[in-house]
């Protein structure tokens, strides 16, 4: 026990020597509020007093708070120092470690501004317990912690940037044999689970969350005799079976979350009697939900979630009416809400979100008095919902209605006493206008009205709302045109995250107050200048201020938000000036969009800085500079889009020290750039010549995360950009990860294709065109087996058409158009679709699709198979979608069978349709 002052008269007073070594451990910190998590926390230490500051049992260690000592000898055994706002670090010479006698130590959630944990905790030999969980504790987990041979309980969890590999995992189980508790959760592990962990027989408790683990889960460890609580949660790519269980397993709690488990749970599940906590969430089950789960009827947790459960909310669940959370969202269940939910009377929690639910939803559910969450969001419920209805639901605190098929009534009356909400989801509800009852709800937190319908100004009551506690709100997709008596800043004096994209906002950039984190106003037609209040969001992470009409030159000062940002998306605007200096300083950005602008001058060198830059668009502005060379040494670049600017000069060689060697997608289209091409960056590409295929469409995005207290959430930003394919330019609001392209186009290129872009036989788009290339067709670019696009035109290229190229059995769009190619054109596969416009401006060229038969200097008339080529009808466009292969990039086996993703390809990844440039336009743009 901690000794206080009732029992100081019954022992020994503490040992001098150990009084002074605490002293000076207090001594090595400082006290900081915000070092610890807890909102109970407080500085234990503060009242540790020596000799000479106070008398009595206040200088006697043993009294202290959070001082354990051995009631007949006076040492100190245990330090009982969780939440104690300390801050510094400890190194091995800290007093700490010569307090030999301790057994028992928790230092956890304090911050130790991510030190290593000491080597000198292996002096402290007589330890049984150890907790320095939530500690910001970084490096390797020291071997001579594996030498305190006595631990029976060992918790080091939520330390994120703590390594166990060397020594590892195994290691550390080999060593610690009497271990009853072992908790690494979020400790970066990255091994297999060793089988020696079977052999705790002791263990009651084995928690590896998010730990990295991969390779085959010991299906004997589910046997161990005492093991309680089970928890390897978001490690995916953990795979394993679940055993046979028998009926006299302990197991309280059985966490696989986030898992790659069997896609089924055996039956004998069901005879896990003592169960109280299941959560099988994000483990790909299928199938109907198992009925062995209606025999557990201890559970008081069941979360189903994210995997493919499909049929209807199974009636078995009304026998377990002992739950409190029940979680069946993001999975495939239809049918009805059932009423007989209305039986499990202490559910706080209730989850049916995002599934293919239908119906109204039963009254019956709002007789759960308990709730305190409950959503349905994601489904596609009809009716109506009437507020009166949530009367009985004092406790609720998170009401999610949002993207389903209802109306709420009731939304415009303020005399309706209803909860006091911290999450509301009103999202697709048909609304017209603020609902009167927010005016009430000044404890809310998140606020959902996304895609609706809500018009005109936002009035000025909504500024009151909830305005010291609203950390979240949602107004994207609405009909608002601006601010009724627009403020400086938003008072909202906690917002964290704010979104106003897709409405009709004019007049000035709304500036958010400086606690935001995301802030996305993209898609209005606001106006002005971006004003350099904005950088007062020193914590900024995402700022989208995309397709609007801001003008003016961009704040210096918002390169300071370099440090914090990830996403800087500021195109489709009309700023004007010169790129300010960014990533200044240690930084995060993974996206820069400043494409579709005026800007002027040179590309910032300190872009060399962004080294988690994955996707540059500086495309469509009057930067003047030469080839940005340098920016091949940024490791993360994708996608580098220069396109309609002023760059000149020869690309230059390839340096190994400037690889992009990640880069995938680079646009250098309409500009002045002369020389020859560059061979070297062709060779050397290697991102371009993979050519893996995901078996679903995904797309190119950044997933930054979103911490406010209580939420966390994934928000994917997806990477867009403009591009000209097929002759056409168009607008990519997404581009598949799988995308890879080369537009040099519309510049002063000159001398001969180098046979070295044969090498990136992961091209989907080459466009080569109006150049002054010169020499023959690579047939190297035959080997391109998945190029879909391949532009020459407006060359001076000769000689005759490799037949390699129908090999390209993807091929969608070809034009060799004007230039001196001669001989016949090449016939079958894909070359069969092509129109007269792909080969017109070859006098030398002949045989179908044109008139001119070879051999023969009179026209031959047109095949009644060519005149069908000439134009791109229904069938012949799947002709070229099916193509003659499996398995690339379109994913298409022989036969009618276009799956509708392959449709989102060809359609939506080659983006919007817009107006085609004649060559004159395109030459008279570079001026």
């Amino acid at each position: 026990m901690v000794a206080n002052s009732s029992s100081f008269m019954q022992q020994p007073l503490c040992h001098d020597s150990e009084s002074s070594a605490l002293l000076q451990f207090k001594q090595s910190f400082l006290i900081d509020g915000h070092a610890s998590d807890d909102p109970s926390a407080y500085p234990k230490v503060a009242m540790w007093k020596s000799h000479g500051e106070g008398e009595g049992e206040g200088s006697n260690c043993c009294s202290w708070d959070g001082v354990e000592c051995d009631r007949e000898t006076g040492h100190v055994i245990g330090l009982h120092l969780a939440s104690s706002c300390l801050y510094g670090s400890i190194n091995s010479s800290s007093t700490l470690f010569s307090l030999v006698h301790l057994r028992r130590l928790d230092l956890s959630d304090n911050n130790f501004n991510y030190s290593e944990i000491p080597f000198g905790v292996g002096q402290i030999s007589r330890l049984r317990s150890l907790d320095l969980s939530n500690a910001r504790f970084s490096g390797q987990i020291p071997s001579e912690l594996l030498a305190l041979s006595k631990l029976v309980f060992l918790d080091l969890s939520a330390n994120p940037m703590l390594q166990l590999q060397k020594p590892g995992l195994r290691n550390l189980v080999q060593n610690l044999t009497h271990l009853k508790a072992l908790q690494l959760s979020e400790v970066n592990i990255s091994s297999t689970i060793p089988h020696e962990l079977a052999n705790l027989s002791s263990l009651t408790t084995l928690f590896l969350r998010e730990c990295g683990l991969h390779g085959e889960f010991p299906i004997n460890i589910f046997q161990l005799p005492s093991l309680k609580f089970l928890s390897v949660r978001y490690n995916p790519d953990l795979i394993g079976y679940l055993p046979e269980f028998q009926e006299t397993s302990p197991l309280k709690m059985l966490c696989l979350a986030g898992t790659s488990f069997s896609d089924e749970l055996p039956t004998s599940i069901g005879r896990l009697g003592s169960l109280t906590e299941l959560d099988i969430s994000s483990c790909n089950f299928t199938g109907l939900v198992p009925s062995p789960l209606g025999h557990l009827p201890q559970l008081s947790y069941l979360d189903l979630s994210n995997n493919s459960f499909s049929g209807q909310i199974p009636s078995f669940m009304a026998n377990l009416t002992q739950l409190t959370i029940l979680t069946l969202a993001d999975n495939q269940l239809s049918g009805q809400i059932p009423s007989w939910l209305m039986n499990l009377t202490q559910l706080t929690v209730l989850d049916l979100g995002r599934n293919n639910l239908e119906g109204g939803i039963p009254s019956s559910l709002f007789e759960l008095v308990n709730l305190q969450f409950l959503s349905v969001q994601g489904n596609s419920l009809n009716g109506t919902v009437e507020l009166n209805m949530l009367l009985k639901l004092k406790n609720l605190i998170s009401f999610q209605l949002s993207d389903n098929k209802l109306s709420l009534l009731g939304y415009t009356r303020t005399n309706v006493t209803l909860p006091k909400f911290k999450i509301l989801g009103l999202s697709s509800c048909n609304l017209t206008e603020f609902p009167d009852f927010l005016r009430n709800q000044d404890e809310l937190e998140v606020l959902f009205l996304s895609r609706n319908k809500i018009h005109g100004l936002i009035p000025k009551w909504m500024w009151n709302t909830s305005q010291e506690n609203l950390e979240a709100l949602f107004l994207s997709g609405n009909l608002l045109t601006g601010f009724d008596q627009h403020p400086v800043v938003l008072p909202w004096s906690r917002l964290s995250i704010l979104q106003l994209d897709s409405n009709m906002l004019q007049g000035p950039l709304p500036i958010p107050p400086p606690s935001t984190i995301k802030y996305s106003v993209s898609r209005n037609k606001l106006t002005g200048e971006i004003s350099s209040l904005i950088c007062n969001m020193s914590s900024l992470t995402f700022l989208d201020l995309s397709s609007n009409n801001l003008s003016g030159r961009i704040p210096q000062c918002l390169a300071n938000l370099s440090k914090s940002l990830s996403v800087l998306d500021l195109g489709r605007n009309s700023l004007d000036g010169p790129i300010p200096q960014t990533c200044t300083v240690p930084n995060n950005l993974r996206v820069i969009n400043l494409g579709e602008n005026q800007f002027q001058g040179q590309i910032p060198r300190s872009f060399a800085n962004c080294i988690m830059l994955e996707h540059l668009v500086l495309g469509n502005n009057q930067i003047d500079d030469i080839f940005p060379f340098w920016l091949g040494a940024l490791p993360q670049l994708q996608v580098l889009i220069l396109r309609s600017n002023r760059f000149h000069g020869a690309i230059g060689s390839w340096h190994s020290n400037f690889r992009f060697a990640k880069l995938r997608i680079v646009d250098l289209s309409d500009n002045k750039f002369i020389g020859d091409l560059p061979s070297e960056y062709f060779q050397n590409w290697d991102a371009m010549k993979l050519t893996d295929i995901a078996n679903d469409l995904r797309y190119m995005q950044a997933r930054p995360k979103f911490q406010i207290p209580g939420y966390r959430w994934t928000m994917p930003y997806m990477y867009s950009m403009t591009m000209t394919n097929r002759g056409m330019q168009r607008f990519y609001e997404k581009i598949p990860d799988v995308f890879i392209a080369i537009d040099f186009s519309g510049n002063n290129f000159k001398g001969q294709i180098p046979t070295s872009i044969g090498n990136l036989n992961g091209l989907h788009l080459l466009n080569l065109g109006d150049n002054n290339l010169t020499g023959h067709i690579p047939s190297s670019l035959g080997d391109l087996t998945q190029l879909e696009s391949l532009d020459l035109s407006q060359n001076q290229l000769s000689g005759e058409i490799s037949l390699q190229l129908t090999e390209i059995t993807f091929l969608a769009f070809f034009n060799v158009s004007h230039n001196h190619l001669t001989g016949p054109i090449p016939q079958g596969k894909q070359f069969s679709t092509f129109s007269n416009a792909s080969f017109d401006g070859n006098p030398g060229l002949c045989g179908s699709p044109l008139s001119r038969a070879c051999g023969s200097s009179e026209a031959s008339p047109p095949t009644s198979s060519s005149s069908k080529q000439g134009s791109t009808s229904e069938f012949d466009w799947k002709f070229v979608l099916m193509g003659y292969g499996s398995g690339l990039v379109i994913g298409v086996s022989m036969g009618y069978c276009l799956t509708s993703w392959k449709h989102e390809w060809f359609v939506k990844t080659f983006g919007k349709r817009q107006r085609k440039w004649t060559r004159k336009e395109r030459r008279g743009h570079r001026v």
